[in-house]
């Protein structure tokens, strides 16, 4: 059987919740090399794109200290999600930092219990860029106390490391689509030929 294969099986039944959406909403913002752009390279952007997602409160004034800030916090999560995906670069010192520099944020941005007659939330009690960091601290920790937090995940071929939340039936999944899934393999199978006639590897 491929990789493509082994990291792409067949999809189960499962939806994506909300909460799920907010997290991969936020983490797919980087640039890849393959065409997908930063989208928090300053403040302007980072005000663009909050702009248009309403569960972040639509339009907030930011700083370039701001998108800096979500920048870092984005990246910490990435390596979390790679982490999901059995990343063996991320594993040890990377997502130990990832998860030190969390523990930070979480203590920066405070969430608070809100209970109502319909049930019991998460929600951030500041305003402005704080609101965002907390909101988005929210639906991580929602989504987190389910049996499918291990499901979140970011694509495992460089340098995609796209997010995406795993529907298969056995929560396998590698990447975030046949064809990440195809270049992976492709690439294994260049190495190997390339080792078996002693030609170097290309840089």
């Amino acid at each position: 059987m491929s990789s493509a294969a082994a990291g792409t099986p067949e999809l189960g039944p499962r939806t994506v919740p909300p909460t799920v959406e907010t997290v991969l909403g936020f983490v797919n913002t980087r640039a890849d090399g393959s065409g997908r752009r930063e989208l928090f390279e300053d403040g302007d952007a980072f005000a663009a794109w909050l702009a248009e997602r309403d569960e972040f409160g639509g339009d907030t004034v930011v700083t370039d200290a701001d998108a800096a800030v979500a920048r870092e916090l984005r990246d910490a999560l990435v390596t979390v999600l790679l982490a999901h995906s059995g990343d063996e670069e991320t594993l040890g010192e990377p997502l130990q930092r990832a998860e030190r520099h969390l523990r930070r944020v979480g203590s920066l941005y405070p969430l608070a219990t809100v209970v109502t007659a319909g049930g019991v939330e998460l929600a951030s009690p500041q305003a402005g860029v704080p609101r965002v960091f907390g909101t988005l601290l929210a639906a991580v920790t929602t989504f987190a106390q389910s049996s499918d937090w291990g499901r979140i995940k970011a694509c495992r071929n460089p340098p995609c490391h796209f997010g995406f939340f795993d529907r298969t039936r056995n929560g396998a999944g590698l990447y975030c689509s046949t064809g990440c899934g195809s270049q992976v393999s492709m690439r294994k199978h260049r190495q190997r030929q390339r080792q078996g006639s002693g030609t170097p590897a290309e840089a």
